[in-house]
Protein backbone atom coordinates (compact mmCIF):
# COMPACT_ATOMS: atom_id res chain seq x y z
CA UNK A 1 0.00 0.00 0.00
CA UNK A 2 4.21 4.22 -0.06
CA UNK A 3 2.79 3.08 0.68
CA UNK A 4 -1.37 2.06 0.34
CA UNK A 5 0.08 3.41 1.16
CA UNK A 6 0.40 2.82 3.10
CA UNK A 7 2.24 1.86 2.36
CA UNK A 8 2.77 4.80 4.35
CA UNK A 9 2.90 3.75 7.70
CA UNK A 10 5.38 1.07 6.11
CA UNK A 11 8.22 3.75 5.70
CA UNK A 12 7.98 4.31 9.06
CA UNK A 13 8.29 0.45 10.06
CA UNK A 14 11.03 0.16 7.49
CA UNK A 15 13.11 2.67 9.50
CA UNK A 16 13.45 1.05 12.62
CA UNK A 17 12.77 -2.63 11.56
CA UNK A 18 15.41 -5.13 12.78
CA UNK A 19 16.04 -8.31 11.31
CA UNK A 20 15.00 -12.03 11.72
CA UNK A 21 17.41 -14.88 12.01
CA UNK A 22 15.25 -17.63 10.99
CA UNK A 23 13.38 -18.08 7.26
CA UNK A 24 11.36 -20.80 8.44
CA UNK A 25 7.31 -20.77 8.84
CA UNK A 26 6.28 -21.65 11.52
CA UNK A 27 2.79 -23.90 11.46
CA UNK A 28 2.04 -24.21 14.96
CA UNK A 29 -0.53 -22.46 17.44
CA UNK A 30 1.25 -19.97 19.52
CA UNK A 31 -1.19 -18.74 21.43
CA UNK A 32 -1.22 -17.64 25.28
CA UNK A 33 2.11 -17.71 25.57
CA UNK A 34 2.12 -13.57 26.14
CA UNK A 35 3.82 -13.36 22.79
CA UNK A 36 1.36 -13.83 19.69
CA UNK A 37 -1.76 -13.24 21.53
CA UNK A 38 -2.16 -10.39 24.30
CA UNK A 39 -5.23 -9.63 26.97
CA UNK A 40 -8.65 -8.65 25.71
CA UNK A 41 -8.13 -10.08 22.01
CA UNK A 42 -10.98 -12.21 22.48
CA UNK A 43 -11.45 -12.12 18.52
CA UNK A 44 -8.15 -14.26 18.07
CA UNK A 45 -7.39 -17.61 18.55
CA UNK A 46 -4.68 -20.03 16.74
CA UNK A 47 -2.67 -16.81 16.18
CA UNK A 48 0.54 -18.00 13.68
CA UNK A 49 3.86 -16.23 12.69
CA UNK A 50 4.08 -16.71 9.13
CA UNK A 51 7.73 -14.56 8.36
CA UNK A 52 10.47 -14.78 10.42
CA UNK A 53 13.08 -13.63 8.00
CA UNK A 54 13.82 -9.68 6.69
CA UNK A 55 12.30 -6.79 7.52
CA UNK A 56 8.84 -4.69 6.78
CA UNK A 57 6.78 -8.21 6.21
CA UNK A 58 3.90 -6.41 5.14
CA UNK A 59 0.40 -5.76 3.17
CA UNK A 60 0.07 -9.35 2.81
CA UNK A 61 -3.14 -10.23 1.23
CA UNK A 62 -5.07 -13.81 0.22
CA UNK A 63 -5.15 -15.61 -3.10
CA UNK A 64 -8.37 -15.58 -4.91
CA UNK A 65 -8.67 -19.81 -5.02
CA UNK A 66 -11.13 -21.68 -2.52
CA UNK A 67 -9.15 -22.25 0.14
CA UNK A 68 -7.10 -19.39 0.19
CA UNK A 69 -3.96 -21.26 0.41
CA UNK A 70 -1.14 -18.38 -0.73
CA UNK A 71 -0.23 -15.23 0.25
CA UNK A 72 1.20 -12.09 -1.79
CA UNK A 73 3.51 -9.71 0.51
CA UNK A 74 6.29 -7.29 0.66
CA UNK A 75 9.54 -7.39 2.49
CA UNK A 76 13.00 -6.34 3.07
CA UNK A 77 15.67 -9.23 3.00
CA UNK A 78 18.76 -10.54 2.38
CA UNK A 79 20.30 -9.97 -0.58
CA UNK A 80 17.95 -6.89 -1.01
CA UNK A 81 18.31 -3.28 0.33
CA UNK A 82 14.40 -2.39 -0.07
CA UNK A 83 10.94 -3.94 -0.60
CA UNK A 84 10.59 -6.77 -2.57
CA UNK A 85 7.38 -8.99 -3.49
CA UNK A 86 7.06 -12.42 -2.37
CA UNK A 87 4.29 -15.10 -2.46
CA UNK A 88 4.01 -17.52 0.76
CA UNK A 89 2.35 -21.26 0.68
CA UNK A 90 0.86 -21.50 3.62
CA UNK A 91 0.45 -25.28 3.28
CA UNK A 92 4.52 -25.69 2.75
CA UNK A 93 7.67 -25.29 5.30
CA UNK A 94 9.00 -23.51 2.08
CA UNK A 95 10.68 -20.09 2.76
CA UNK A 96 8.51 -16.99 0.45
CA UNK A 97 9.35 -16.82 -3.17
CA UNK A 98 10.47 -13.88 -4.67
CA UNK A 99 8.45 -12.63 -7.26
CA UNK A 100 9.81 -9.55 -8.26
CA UNK A 101 12.73 -7.99 -9.90
CA UNK A 102 15.00 -7.82 -7.38
CA UNK A 103 15.19 -3.93 -8.38
CA UNK A 104 13.92 -0.41 -7.27
CA UNK A 105 11.36 -0.63 -4.67
CA UNK A 106 8.08 -2.72 -4.67
CA UNK A 107 4.76 -2.21 -2.65
CA UNK A 108 1.24 -2.88 -2.84
CA UNK A 109 0.66 -6.77 -4.53
CA UNK A 110 -1.98 -8.19 -4.86
CA UNK A 111 -3.55 -11.55 -7.24
CA UNK A 112 -5.44 -11.90 -9.95
CA UNK A 113 -8.73 -13.94 -9.76
CA UNK A 114 -7.10 -16.43 -11.99
CA UNK A 115 -4.58 -16.93 -9.24
CA UNK A 116 -1.64 -17.22 -12.06
CA UNK A 117 -1.10 -13.92 -12.42
CA UNK A 118 -0.32 -10.86 -9.63
CA UNK A 119 0.02 -6.84 -9.69
CA UNK A 120 2.62 -4.95 -7.91
CA UNK A 121 3.89 -1.17 -8.30
CA UNK A 122 8.13 -0.91 -8.69
CA UNK A 123 10.50 1.59 -9.12
CA UNK A 124 12.77 -0.32 -11.21
CA UNK A 125 12.33 0.92 -14.48
CA UNK A 126 13.52 4.27 -13.12
CA UNK A 127 16.09 2.90 -11.51
CA UNK A 128 18.29 -0.42 -10.20
CA UNK A 129 18.82 0.92 -7.09
CA UNK A 130 16.27 1.62 -3.90
CA UNK A 131 14.83 5.57 -3.98
CA UNK A 132 16.40 7.06 -1.24
CA UNK A 133 14.19 7.39 2.36
CA UNK A 134 12.45 10.60 2.79
CA UNK A 135 14.34 13.75 4.52
CA UNK A 136 12.57 13.64 7.98
CA UNK A 137 13.52 17.27 8.71
CA UNK A 138 10.04 18.47 7.61
CA UNK A 139 9.03 16.10 10.16
CA UNK A 140 7.15 12.33 9.64
CA UNK A 141 6.45 12.04 5.81
CA UNK A 142 5.92 9.73 3.30
CA UNK A 143 7.88 9.49 0.08
CA UNK A 144 5.46 9.27 -3.47
CA UNK A 145 8.16 7.90 -5.72
CA UNK A 146 7.15 9.61 -9.21
CA UNK A 147 8.90 6.19 -10.74
CA UNK A 148 5.96 3.38 -9.26
CA UNK A 149 4.15 1.88 -11.73
CA UNK A 150 1.66 -1.14 -11.74
CA UNK A 151 2.94 -4.07 -13.18
CA UNK A 152 0.74 -7.31 -14.03
CA UNK A 153 3.14 -10.67 -14.25
CA UNK A 154 2.30 -14.41 -13.95
CA UNK A 155 2.41 -15.46 -10.43
CA UNK A 156 6.14 -16.80 -10.71
CA UNK A 157 7.00 -13.28 -11.45
CA UNK A 158 7.76 -13.91 -15.72
CA UNK A 159 6.09 -12.42 -18.49
CA UNK A 160 6.23 -8.77 -16.57
CA UNK A 161 4.38 -6.00 -18.20
CA UNK A 162 3.50 -2.43 -17.38
CA UNK A 163 -0.09 -2.08 -16.59
CA UNK A 164 0.65 2.31 -16.32
CA UNK A 165 3.13 4.10 -17.59
CA UNK A 166 2.10 7.64 -17.15
CA UNK A 167 4.15 10.07 -15.56
CA UNK A 168 4.10 10.03 -11.84
CA UNK A 169 2.35 7.44 -8.69
CA UNK A 170 0.62 4.72 -9.28
CA UNK A 171 0.47 2.52 -6.30
CA UNK A 172 -2.26 1.18 -3.93
CA UNK A 173 -3.70 -1.38 -6.49
CA UNK A 174 -5.87 -3.84 -5.03
CA UNK A 175 -8.84 -6.34 -7.53
CA UNK A 176 -12.30 -6.52 -7.53
CA UNK A 177 -14.17 -9.33 -6.38
CA UNK A 178 -15.06 -10.29 -9.87
CA UNK A 179 -11.30 -10.04 -11.24
CA UNK A 180 -12.51 -7.26 -13.53
CA UNK A 181 -11.68 -4.25 -12.02
CA UNK A 182 -8.63 -2.60 -10.58
CA UNK A 183 -8.71 -0.16 -8.31
CA UNK A 184 -5.39 2.34 -7.60
CA UNK A 185 -4.16 5.75 -6.51
CA UNK A 186 -2.43 8.21 -8.61
CA UNK A 187 -1.08 11.20 -9.50
CA UNK A 188 -1.24 11.81 -13.13
CA UNK A 189 -3.50 14.62 -12.46
CA UNK A 190 -1.45 16.47 -10.21
CA UNK A 191 -3.11 15.38 -6.71
CA UNK A 192 -3.43 11.87 -5.43
CA UNK A 193 -6.58 10.43 -5.66
CA UNK A 194 -8.30 7.27 -6.35
CA UNK A 195 -8.76 5.64 -10.26
CA UNK A 196 -10.23 2.23 -11.23
CA UNK A 197 -8.99 0.55 -14.65
CA UNK A 198 -9.86 -2.81 -16.27
CA UNK A 199 -7.76 -5.53 -15.74
CA UNK A 200 -5.42 -5.10 -19.03
CA UNK A 201 -5.20 -1.37 -17.67
CA UNK A 202 -7.81 -0.11 -19.99
CA UNK A 203 -10.67 2.31 -19.35
CA UNK A 204 -9.07 4.44 -16.52
CA UNK A 205 -11.15 6.26 -14.77
CA UNK A 206 -10.91 9.03 -12.11
CA UNK A 207 -12.87 8.66 -8.94
CA UNK A 208 -12.25 11.60 -6.58
CA UNK A 209 -11.19 15.35 -6.53
CA UNK A 210 -11.35 16.59 -3.35
CA UNK A 211 -7.70 17.80 -2.51
CA UNK A 212 -5.73 15.97 -0.49
CA UNK A 213 -4.63 12.35 -0.11
CA UNK A 214 -7.26 9.49 -1.18
CA UNK A 215 -5.64 6.41 -1.30
CA UNK A 216 -5.31 2.46 0.00
CA UNK A 217 -8.53 1.41 -1.75
CA UNK A 218 -10.53 -2.26 -1.50
CA UNK A 219 -13.13 -3.15 -3.01
CA UNK A 220 -16.43 -5.01 -0.72
CA UNK A 221 -17.51 -8.18 -0.85
CA UNK A 222 -20.15 -7.59 -3.15
CA UNK A 223 -17.98 -5.35 -5.56
CA UNK A 224 -20.58 -2.78 -5.28
CA UNK A 225 -18.84 -0.16 -3.05
CA UNK A 226 -15.00 1.09 -2.08
CA UNK A 227 -13.28 1.75 1.04
CA UNK A 228 -10.24 3.75 1.23
CA UNK A 229 -8.75 5.85 3.30
CA UNK A 230 -8.51 9.84 2.79
CA UNK A 231 -7.21 13.13 4.14
CA UNK A 232 -9.04 16.29 3.03
CA UNK A 233 -7.31 19.08 4.79
CA UNK A 234 -9.73 22.25 5.53
CA UNK A 235 -7.96 24.36 7.28
CA UNK A 236 -5.91 26.80 4.76
CA UNK A 237 -2.77 26.70 6.30
CA UNK A 238 -2.88 22.97 6.52
CA UNK A 239 -3.78 22.50 2.47
CA UNK A 240 -1.00 24.89 2.06
CA UNK A 241 1.13 22.08 3.83
CA UNK A 242 0.24 19.91 2.19
CA UNK A 243 0.74 20.88 -0.97
CA UNK A 244 4.13 22.28 -0.32
CA UNK A 245 4.97 18.86 0.67
CA UNK A 246 3.52 17.07 -2.54
CA UNK A 247 5.09 19.62 -5.28
CA UNK A 248 8.09 17.25 -3.00
CA UNK A 249 6.73 14.23 -3.65
CA UNK A 250 6.01 13.98 0.23
CA UNK A 251 2.94 13.98 2.01
CA UNK A 252 2.24 14.13 6.06
CA UNK A 253 -0.05 11.13 6.54
CA UNK A 254 -0.96 11.74 10.72
CA UNK A 255 -4.25 12.82 10.02
CA UNK A 256 -6.37 9.87 8.14
CA UNK A 257 -10.17 8.79 7.98
CA UNK A 258 -11.84 5.97 6.57
CA UNK A 259 -14.57 6.85 3.54
CA UNK A 260 -16.61 4.48 1.35
CA UNK A 261 -18.35 5.20 -1.77
CA UNK A 262 -19.84 3.56 -4.59
CA UNK A 263 -17.68 1.94 -7.22
CA UNK A 264 -18.31 4.70 -9.44
CA UNK A 265 -17.68 7.24 -7.05
CA UNK A 266 -20.83 8.41 -6.06
CA UNK A 267 -22.20 8.50 -2.19
CA UNK A 268 -18.55 9.32 -0.97
CA UNK A 269 -18.83 9.48 2.74
CA UNK A 270 -16.57 9.67 5.84
CA UNK A 271 -16.40 7.09 8.45
CA UNK A 272 -14.19 8.22 10.98
CA UNK A 273 -13.84 11.33 12.78
CA UNK A 274 -11.32 11.10 15.72
CA UNK A 275 -8.29 12.69 14.54
CA UNK A 276 -6.01 9.72 14.42
CA UNK A 277 -4.32 8.04 11.30
CA UNK A 278 -6.93 5.78 10.21
CA UNK A 279 -5.69 3.30 7.43
CA UNK A 280 -5.79 -0.08 6.12
CA UNK A 281 -9.74 -0.67 6.05
CA UNK A 282 -10.77 -4.15 4.75
CA UNK A 283 -14.39 -4.79 4.67
CA UNK A 284 -15.75 -8.00 6.70
CA UNK A 285 -17.37 -10.47 4.27
CA UNK A 286 -20.69 -10.48 6.15
CA UNK A 287 -20.93 -6.52 4.53
CA UNK A 288 -21.64 -4.49 7.50
CA UNK A 289 -18.45 -3.55 9.59
CA UNK A 290 -15.12 -2.66 8.26
CA UNK A 291 -11.65 -3.70 10.25
CA UNK A 292 -9.16 -1.07 9.97
CA UNK A 293 -6.18 0.45 11.95
CA UNK A 294 -5.70 3.40 14.36
CA UNK A 295 -2.98 4.84 16.56
CA UNK A 296 -6.31 6.73 18.17
CA UNK A 297 -6.19 4.40 21.45
CA UNK A 298 -2.16 6.33 21.80
CA UNK A 299 -2.14 9.10 19.05
CA UNK A 300 1.23 10.67 20.41
CA UNK A 301 3.12 7.68 19.28
CA UNK A 302 3.38 4.90 16.73
CA UNK A 303 1.01 2.28 18.58
CA UNK A 304 -1.65 0.95 16.42
CA UNK A 305 -3.95 -1.39 17.10
CA UNK A 306 -6.27 -3.23 14.72
CA UNK A 307 -10.49 -1.61 14.93
CA UNK A 308 -13.65 -2.82 14.05
CA UNK A 309 -16.22 -0.59 13.31
CA UNK A 310 -19.94 -0.54 11.51
CA UNK A 311 -20.77 0.84 7.63
CA UNK A 312 -22.36 4.00 9.36
CA UNK A 313 -19.60 4.77 11.87
CA UNK A 314 -21.48 2.95 14.96
CA UNK A 315 -19.98 0.17 17.50
CA UNK A 316 -16.64 0.83 17.50
CA UNK A 317 -14.37 -2.03 19.34
CA UNK A 318 -11.17 -2.14 19.40
CA UNK A 319 -9.71 -5.84 18.38
CA UNK A 320 -5.95 -5.91 19.28
CA UNK A 321 -3.72 -4.80 22.04
CA UNK A 322 -0.14 -4.89 21.54
CA UNK A 323 1.71 -1.84 22.60
CA UNK A 324 3.33 -0.93 18.93
CA UNK A 325 2.15 -1.88 15.23
CA UNK A 326 -0.60 -4.17 14.08
CA UNK A 327 -1.67 -3.16 11.05
CA UNK A 328 -2.94 -4.08 7.36
CA UNK A 329 -5.96 -7.02 8.04
CA UNK A 330 -7.50 -8.74 5.51
CA UNK A 331 -10.24 -11.52 6.27
CA UNK A 332 -10.42 -15.13 4.06
CA UNK A 333 -14.09 -14.85 1.95
CA UNK A 334 -15.30 -17.33 4.69
CA UNK A 335 -14.64 -14.62 7.45
CA UNK A 336 -13.02 -17.32 9.62
CA UNK A 337 -9.21 -16.16 9.53
CA UNK A 338 -7.53 -12.38 9.71
CA UNK A 339 -3.79 -12.05 8.37
CA UNK A 340 -1.92 -8.92 9.68
CA UNK A 341 1.09 -7.81 10.28
CA UNK A 342 2.60 -6.87 13.55
CA UNK A 343 5.61 -6.12 15.64
CA UNK A 344 4.84 -8.96 18.29
CA UNK A 345 6.92 -11.20 19.17
CA UNK A 346 9.74 -9.04 16.97
CA UNK A 347 13.39 -10.79 17.38
CA UNK A 348 14.71 -6.97 16.88
CA UNK A 349 12.80 -4.07 17.96
CA UNK A 350 10.33 -2.80 15.61
CA UNK A 351 10.34 -5.87 13.56
CA UNK A 352 7.54 -6.87 11.35
CA UNK A 353 5.92 -9.83 10.46
CA UNK A 354 3.07 -11.40 9.03
CA UNK A 355 0.54 -13.38 11.15
CA UNK A 356 -2.72 -15.72 10.98
CA UNK A 357 -5.36 -16.33 13.30
CA UNK A 358 -9.07 -17.64 13.17
CA UNK A 359 -11.68 -15.15 14.09
CA UNK A 360 -13.60 -15.25 16.88
CA UNK A 361 -17.10 -13.58 16.75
Amino acid sequence: MTKRFISRLLMAIAIYSGLLQNNSVAQEPNAGNGKLIFPDEKHFANVRQLTREGENSAEAYFSFDKKQERLIFQSTRPPYACDQIFILDLKSNAPPKLVSTGKGRTTCAYFLKDNKRIIFSSTHLGADACPLLPNYSRGYVWAIYQDYDIFVARDDGSNLQPLTTTPGYDAEATVSPDGKKIVFTSMRDGDLDIYTMNIDGTNVRRLTSAPGYDGGPFFSPDGKQIIYRAAHPQAPEELKDYQDLLKENLIRPSKLDIFIMNVDGTQQRQITGNGAANFAPFIHPNGKKIIFCSNLADPKRRNFDLFTINLDGTNQEQITFYEEFDGFPMFTRDGKKLVFCSNRNAAAPRQTNVFIADWVE
